[in-house]
């Protein structure tokens, strides 16, 4: 399937959902913000984090620990 046929089908599919009317220069710009940030979404995703050991109990106001 091609991307940008899927995101010209669903995008605007989506916003009609909630109600959102959306011009051509609107979706231009959504279009060209999912272009953008996509792919590296795809990529994050993609990564095995199954090897990192997981951290219990996270000190969050502490800086992780140096490897």
């Amino acid at each position: 399937m091609d991307p940008a046929a899927s995101q010209d089908d669903f995008i605007p599919a989506g916003l009609a959902a909630f109600g959102i009317e959306a011009d051509e220069i609107e979706l231009a710009v959504i279009n060209a913000a999912h272009q953008l940030f996509w792919p590296p979404i795809l990529e994050l995703l993609s990564i095995d984090t199954s090897a990192v050991p997981v951290e219990r109990n996270p000190d969050l106001s502490q800086a992780p620990p140096s490897r």
